[in-house]
């Protein structure tokens, strides 16, 4: 079962950048689109982010938009998420995961069976 292994979470200052990466234990992503999204305390896991499988067209929620860039090496089998100008409000538990299509993904609707353990973004104001 291919199952996602997020890193990069950390502690930063409101305005501040991180970068997420996402890499697959027990398989690849290949051929998948690939989408981030974030668990806040308290709140319903959501859409951050999507990349087709080749990389070519992505797609933001509002929140993300103008801040977040998500990209994919799909050579070292990678998924990055670069945060910037980051806010309070993006406080979360980070997670990816793959679907059909970044329309799909858009949903809510992912492709492995399980989820990683994410990686815990903390920015303080």
């Amino acid at each position: 079962q291919v199952q996602p292994v997020e890193s990069g979470g950390g502690l930063v200052q409101a305005g501040g950048s991180l970068r997420l990466s996402c890499g697959a234990s027990g398989g690849t992503f290949s051929g998948y689109a690939m989408g981030w999204f974030r668990q806040a305390p308290g709140k319903e896991r959501e859409f951050v982010a999507a990349i087709t499988w080749n990389g070519a067209n992505t797609y933001y929620a509002n929140s993300a938009t103008g801040r977040f860039t998500i990209s994919r090496d799909n050579f070292k089998n990678m998924v990055y998420l670069q945060m910037n100008s980051l806010k309070s409000e993006d406080t979360a538990v980070y997670y990816c995961n793959s679907g059909t299509s970044t329309a799909a993904l858009r949903t809510g609707a992912t492709s492995m069976a399980f989820w990683g353990k994410g990686t815990l973004v903390t920015v303080s104001s």
